[in-house]
């Protein structure tokens, strides 16, 4: 009899399709990891921490770890502070255009980093068109104020704020109305409320925002590079790709080492917070349908002013700056009728072929991600579902997906490095130095991201689904295709989405495996920005974030016509 505790056999298509999605997870998680950590904890006699030993007697990488650890640490609680106080208004309070404030509070969050630090760059510097305009820039030969560490953790902040948002005001949703009123009605004042109720319950949405931020900012390379390399404040990252990029492969063994210490430290940090999160988690039993609203009363145009006000700093300044910079003809004029020019977005586009190339590869590689992640998550979910040691094996893949998204990126590149620098069997070809390595870095990085909301939708759905399917004499595929399928899709486009933003602008997991006629967006603006064609890097900076908005705006306009939860950012 087919039931939940059916055990798939090993050569009909259940069995067949769980073997191979077990083995392309091997080859895209368990190969290059285990090379990393083989080639960074490998000493005379086998495996040895004498490496990383060694590794801690040099001053730059000491001082580089304790650069990063800082950096992450002080900008994951600018981040929390931020993203909480904004979820609080927003989740909390009766203030309006809550569906705008929500998509501006989130788009810095979909803009690339490196981008966000070439905007802060143009925003604050002498050149600054917007604080020309004002009267505010410093003084000509002025230390740009961006360039610093207080600098670098303020971007850090910006940039991760977004994510603490997100995992708060998902916290903030499951607060009963009720329960507050009660505490009301036995006499708690506002400040007990905060500290004996709303407190307990939201510190593992809190403990989870900071564990994010902190992780995101360990693995950041963007702003880290061009804002840390000027400041003289190098952190992990950044110091593995100078030695990569000085001596190439051959510096494979000693990169490695320090990859090793930034994923030990990623790891580490989830792992605590996982260890927290049991220790704090409350249990509601039974919640309200009417979710916590607080009627600000005659205190809501302030807070409404407060949000635009950080709207218009976090966003507003840095991309009007940006903009500015790329419409002038010589970096350092201020944006007037006399110097305003279309050169530069000419030059980008017609004129450049590397950049319509960038254009065109990041396309096609994001896409293909997406698509490719999207299929993988339906089938991983559905085994996830199941019983026995299917739903083991499958929880397996997962787990291996989170570890490698909780890896900083640059740490995943290496491990692809290592694992396909030679060439392949059969085909006798690298897959180093072509976009194929990029793709498959891709898929690794950024699986988590679209077995998510998968994984929520399937345990929404009835085991006996798959049961009924079973009795009625249909097969693993055609129970997939026409049950399963539809159920899921609005989910699985929903991670697809995710990851195509992600991936169509990022430059930690390329920075190291690109290569001429195989540049992204995002290495291309760096490699702009890194040579001094600030103008041309702005306009491509630009063009990035206007796509990266028609996208989201596109897709909040067929919101619609769409199945529920097929935008990431929406409520419905």
């Amino acid at each position: 009899m087919a039931d939940g505790h059916t055990r798939p056999k090993l050569f009909d298509g259940e069995g067949l399709t769980l073997a191979f999605l077990a083995f392309i997870a091997a080859i895209l998680f368990g190969l290059p990891l285990f090379l990393l950590l083989k080639t960074g904890l490998s000493g005379d006699a086998g495996w040895s921490l004498t490496p990383v030993f060694e590794a801690f007697q040099s001053r730059s990488v000491l001082r580089a770890l304790w650069n990063s650890l800082e950096s992450s640490f002080l900008s994951a609680l600018l981040a929390l502070f931020i993203g909480a106080v904004l979820a609080l208004i927003v989740g909390l309070t009766d203030v309006r255009w809550k569906a705008v404030t929500v998509f501006l509070i989130l788009l810095p969050m979909m803009i690339p980093p490196h981008v966000t630090a070439i905007a802060w760059i143009q925003a604050l510097g002498p050149s600054s068109p917007v604080l020309r305009w004002l009267g505010l820039a410093p003084e000509l030969g002025a230390t740009h104020p961006i360039y610093s560490r207080e600098g670098l953790v303020f971007l850090l902040a910006v940039q991760h704020s977004p994510l603490v948002f997100l995992v708060v005001r998902a916290g903030l949703r499951g607060l009963p109305r009720d329960l507050f009123d009660a505490a009301r009605v036995s006499g708690a004042g506002a400040l007990m409320l905060g500290h004996r109720i709303l407190l307990p319950l939201l510190l593992p949405s809190l403990v989870a925002g900071f564990a994010l931020a902190f992780v995101s900012a360990l693995g950041n390379f963007g702003i880290t590079a061009l804002i840390g390399i000027p400041a003289r404040y190098t952190t992990l990252p950044v110091l593995i790709w100078r030695r990569l990029a000085s001596f190439g492969p051959d510096v494979l063994g000693d990169v490695a080492v320090l990859a090793v210490i930034v994923a030990i430290v990623a790891i580490f940090a989830v792992t605590m917070q996982i260890l927290w999160q049991n220790r704090t988690r409350l249990g509601l039993v039974g919640q309200s349908g009417r979710p916590l609203e607080i009627a600000l009363g005659r205190w809501r145009p302030a807070m409404e002013i407060l949000l635009a006000a950080v709207i218009a700093v976090t966003l507003v300044l840095p991309l009007s700056s940006l903009i500015a910079t790329s419409l002038v003809k010589t970096y350092g004029l201020p944006l007037a009728f006399e110097t305003f020019t279309l050169d530069n977005f000419t030059e980008i586009l017609f004129r450049q072929s590397v950049t319509v190339r960038a254009f065109a590869n990041s396309t096609l590689i994001a896409g293909c991600a997406a698509a490719l992640l999207a299929f993988f998550a339906i089938l991983i979910g559905y085994y996830m579902q199941k019983r026995g040691r299917s739903r083991w094996l499958a929880g397996g893949v997962a787990g291996m997906g989170d570890i490698a998204y909780a890896i900083p990126g640059l740490v995943i590149s290496i491990g692809f490095i290592l694992a396909f620098i030679r060439p392949l069997p059969l085909i006798d070809r690298s897959l180093y130095g072509t976009g194929g390595i990029i793709l498959i870095a891709y898929l690794c990085a950024f699986f988590a991201i679209a077995l998510k909301p998968v994984g929520a939708a399937y345990a929404q759905l009835d085991r006996s689904l798959d049961d009924a399917a079973r009795v009625s004499g249909a097969r693993f595929y055609l129970r997939i295709r026409s049950v399963f399928f539809p159920l899921i899709l609005p989910a699985a486009a929903s991670g697809a989405i995710l990851v195509f933003l992600t991936a169509y602008n990022e430059v930690t997991v390329s920075a190291l495996l690109w290569s001429t006629g195989n540049e992204t967006i995002g290495t291309t603006i760096f490699n702009y920005e890194d040579g001094g064609y600030t103008t041309l890097a702005s306009a491509m900076a630009s063009l990035t974030v206007l796509a990266t908005i028609v996208l989201m705006l596109g897709l909040n306009l067929a919101s619609g016509r769409l199945p529920a939860g097929v935008i990431p950012w929406r409520n419905d």
